[in-house]
């Protein structure tokens, strides 16, 4: 560590008379001086949580050291686990605006409820804003209402003092660390450090700099840098000499998946002083290869611009998509995202079994929030792939045969309610840790089975409610099945109760406890102990049911299933034929 201190001003003449913020002695280099720099490794090692903190906020404004954010948030988090407020406060702030790590409305709360637990009054007004607007959290007035009041009664601002106003809501300002006003035109941040209006302007500049020789792709790129209000709504003309390390990682249903390393990374911010991006630099991507497509048309670009902005509306349920590269040797164009270092769900299954039940939903409540973003979006997940663009015609049904519902399977249009039978498979799969239907093949007897109402097995030890809940879910008739609010209100309901009871019956010599849900139904409180049972019992048939051999003719990535479906068709009418002309043969007898 001591030689990434290494570049401090050797320039020891320089006239200053602030001090060290650690140690009071003059310094020569913003806030610390050199000797105290160097001393926070020794701190830290040691385990200083106060030097752990200091240290962060160095990494965070490049003091004495090269700016760093991953490394700051590695040490705000540090610091937060042993219980520094200010550490926490900030390491709120990390995952809210997506500093050095991604953007998580969820942990954000988490930690801003931590500090606000320890009295840390802006802590207090962003989990009261939280609340209010049902960021990282379900939306609650009366806790807003609560967290507003303690605002208040903490900050005790007298009629004398000189309090800045909001031009809109006429309530007090509070300073916050993470919005300042912009170098250069002195207008407020609008995000962490971000400045729409000089931030555009600094694109604009830029145009003629790059091109994709694909004018879909320069518009899409451009329209959404100058309409950004923050670092997550960029996109970027990423030159394919900028990534590295590429290799192959994966199959989709119409591309190939590669892993690389995006040598400048993703911008974070503009830096007034240097005149540059400030970058996360040597970023893990994944590359999805779109094959035979030298050319796309603007579908393409339509159905791209769904998933962008469903991102833009929930960053932390979506995968993030950085903006387009080009293969200059067979011309392939290739989407730019990040990289899910735990894979894909299915990717993940054996692990999920093991969780506890209320960490379990919370998983499922991530894809029910995810799911609810796209249908407020008046769309459908089926539909928000951008498969059918790189296709002669659009009459072909794609998917992944044990995730799509009977009616799609029967030619029907994709709907809100197919896409709740497909979460009904991944509730399925959180009970068992395989795949739905894994062993048998992807083909027209599937089909059929799905149709005529087959279903996975349940497994033992998953609680009624749960299976009951599921159920409804893969109902054959989509109107039986719970629209993505309801699944949203039950599901939230059964983790807040499961976290209550184990809140309650934290110590082990405490007295067994069960809430008093808000005098809601008995039924309630009977649905959060079969959770509690199905926990103790983490359920023993897994062990077995992880062994089933895959068939050679299982497919998970999204595929043409159009034929499979025409030959099940096929199958059904010749059936009905047969057993027409079996009848008439009964009744001539």
């Amino acid at each position: 560590m001591a030689t990434e201190f290494s570049e401090l001003d050797k320039d020891t003449n320089t006239t200053n008379t602030k001090n060290c913020s650690y140690c009071n002695i003059p310094f020569t280099e913003k806030l610390w001086c050199k000797e105290c720099i160097n001393s926070l490794e020794q701190l830290v090692e040691n385990g200083d949580k106060e030097a752990m903190y200091n240290l962060a906020k160095c990494y965070e404004n490049g003091e004495g050291t090269k700016k760093n954010l991953e490394k700051a948030f590695h040490w705000y988090q540090k610091a937060a686990e042993k219980d520094h407020v200010a550490a926490i406060f900030n390491l709120s702030g990390c995952y809210r605006y997506g500093v050095g790590t991604e953007k998580n409305l969820e942990k954000a709360f988490h930690w801003y409820q931590k500090a606000a637990e320890k009295d840390h009054v802006e802590a207090m007004n962003n989990l009261a804003l939280c609340y209010e607007n049902g960021e990282g959290t379900e939306k609650n007035l009366e806790k807003a209402f609560y967290w507003h009041q303690k605002v208040a009664e903490c900050t005790k601002l007298s009629s004398k003092d000189e309090v800045k106003v909001c031009n809109k809501c006429k309530k007090p300002h509070i300073e916050y660390p993470w919005h300042h006003q912009c170098n250069k035109c002195k207008q407020p941040y609008i995000d962490y450090q971000w400045c729409p209006q000089c931030n555009s302007k600094q694109f604009q500049q830029e145009f003629l700099n790059w091109t994709s020789k694909n004018e879909f792709i320069d518009k899409f790129i451009q329209e959404a840098q100058l309409n950004a209000k923050n670092s997550y709504e960029i996109l970027e003309w990423i030159p394919y000499n900028n990534l590295s390390s590429i290799s192959y990682y994966d199959e989709g249903g119409f591309s190939e998946i590669h892993k690389a390393i995006w040598s400048d990374g993703p911008i974070f911010n503009w830096d007034s002083d240097k005149q540059q991006w400030n970058r996360q630099t040597d970023y893990e991507v994944i590359l999805k290869i779109f094959k035979n497509s030298s050319s796309l048309n603007s579908k393409f670009f339509d159905e791209w611009k769904y998933h962008y902005n469903c991102q833009k509306k929930s960053f932390s349920k979506f995968i993030q998509f950085f903006g387009f590269t080009q293969n200059p040797n067979n011309l392939n164009y290739a989407i730019v995202m990040s990289y899910a270092k735990k894979g894909s769900l299915r990717k993940c299954l054996s692990d999920i079994i093991k969780f506890k039940w209320q960490d379990r939903l919370q998983l499922l409540k991530k894809i029910v929030l995810g799911l609810k973003v796209i249908h407020e979006s008046n769309l459908t997940h089926g539909l928000c792939k951008p498969i059918s663009d790189l296709q002669d015609s659009d009459d072909k049904i794609y998917g992944v045969l044990p995730y799509m519902a009977p009616e799609i399977l029967r030619n029907k249009p994709y709907t809100p309610e197919s896409d709740i039978y497909s979460f009904s498979m991944m509730m399925w799969e959180f009970t068992s840790g395989i795949t739905p239907f894994k062993g048998k093949a992807h083909d027209h007897h599937l089909i059929l089975s799905v149709c005529e109402g087959k279903r996975p097995k349940i497994i033992e030890n998953t609680p009624k409610c749960y299976i009951d809940l599921m159920k409804k879910c893969w109902d054959p008739s989509p109107s039986n099945r719970p629209t993505i609010a309801i699944l949203e209100n039950i599901i939230s309901d059964w983790i807040r109760c499961v976290n209550k009871y184990y809140e309650l019956n934290r110590d082990v010599n405490y007295i067994y406890g069960v809430p008093d849900i808000d005098n809601q139904l008995k039924k309630l409180k009977n649905n959060m102990l079969e959770f509690v049972k199905a926990n103790e019992a983490l359920v023993q048939e897994q062990a077995n049911i992880s062994i089933i051999q895959s068939h050679s003719q299982e497919y998970y990535t999204s595929r043409n299933v159009s034929k499979e479906i025409e030959k099940s068709k096929n199958v059904s009418e010749s059936f009905v034929q047969e057993y027409s002309d079996l009848v008439e043969c009964i009744v001539k007898i």
